[in-house]
């Protein structure tokens, strides 16, 4: 990894290469129909992501900006017949856990929970959709770019998206 440079006068953003970063976790996904037409996916990520070493004596700090825990569930049902059929509804929701928002790990960005759903429509070869984001317009930050001095990124607020497509 590319650290600071400690021979560097002021002013001056020369890097060397020096640090070592690992990274390492394990990650359970379930990806299965309950009933027909009913689908489910379902992970959980533990990342472990230290910096081992740095000429700036950052060894054993977390890396900024990756949390220990992650865990999505999504659920989707589409109708199977009747006048109905095609018809699709789903729900789901994220967890992201706390995070530093620097290599320093000199502040924390929070952990957030999102709930997200779904609603679609299939017949013969196209689909229309509508997918509405973070249902309960939680306010998050998503990202922090790794450092104090630039401002956090907020996460997307409730957000809708209309999709329609056909295949040939």
């Amino acid at each position: 990894m590319a650290t600071a440079d400690p021979n560097s006068l002021p002013g001056q953003n020369f890097v060397v290469a020096t640090g070592e970063q690992r990274s390492q976790g394990i990650e359970l996904d379930i990806i299965g129909e309950i009933l027909p037409g009913w689908d489910i996916v379902a992970n959980y990520a533990y990342t472990d992501a230290d910096i081992t070493e740095d000429n700036n004596g950052l060894e054993d700090n977390r890396l900024f900006g990756v949390p220990e825990h992650n865990v999505n569930l999504w659920t989707n049902y589409d109708i199977q017949e009747g006048d109905l059929a095609g018809l699709g509804f789903g729900i789901g929701v994220n967890y992201v856990g706390e995070r530093f928002g620097d290599n320093d790990n000199s502040f924390v960005l929070e952990d957030y929970f999102l709930t997200n759903a779904a609603v679609s429509y299939r017949r013969d070869n196209w689909r229309a959709a509508l997918n509405f984001r973070n249902l309960f317009d939680v306010d998050y930050i998503d990202s922090s770019e790794g450092s104090r001095d630039i401002e956090n990124r907020p996460g997307e607020g409730f957000t809708i998206v209309g999709s329609f497509s056909i295949e040939f």
